[in-house]
């Protein structure tokens, strides 16, 4: 099966950045997408960032300009940078990578990681 391992979470002032890092582990042959989400107090998970094997990325509007999701391929690796963060940036922040397919499989499956927290302080 597929891990996925996030790191870089944790407490910031309003301003500052994180870097957020997430590992996928397993017999993988492919990953299509790579992902971003996040899910404040109360709210529904919403996606913040996204990008394609090929690096085609989408971006939620609030994070536009001030967030930058990567990849490494070779490493089956996810990043996302966030620069000036605000307090509504505060959530617990769940890596999703889609269209993953393992070796010797023909399937495509989704998987999800436990979560990191972020938060923002004003």
């Amino acid at each position: 099966q597929v891990q996925l391992v996030e790191s870089g979470g944790g407490l910031v002032q309003a301003g500052g950045s994180l870097r957020l890092s997430c590992a996928a582990s397993g017999s993988i042959s492919s990953i299509a997408a790579m992902g971003w989400y996040r899910q404040a107090p109360g709210k529904q998970r919403e996606l913040v960032a996204a990008i394609t094997s090929s690096g085609f990325t989408n971006y939620a509007n609030s994070v536009k300009g001030r967030f930058t999701i990567s990849r490494d391929n070779a490493k089956n690796t996810v990043y996302l940078q966030m620069n000036s963060l605000k307090p509504e940036d505060t959530g617990v922040y769940y890596c999703n990578t889609k269209g993953v397919r393992l070796v010797g499989s023909r399937s495509f499956n989704d998987y999800w990681g436990q979560g990191t927290q972020v938060t923002v302080s004003s």
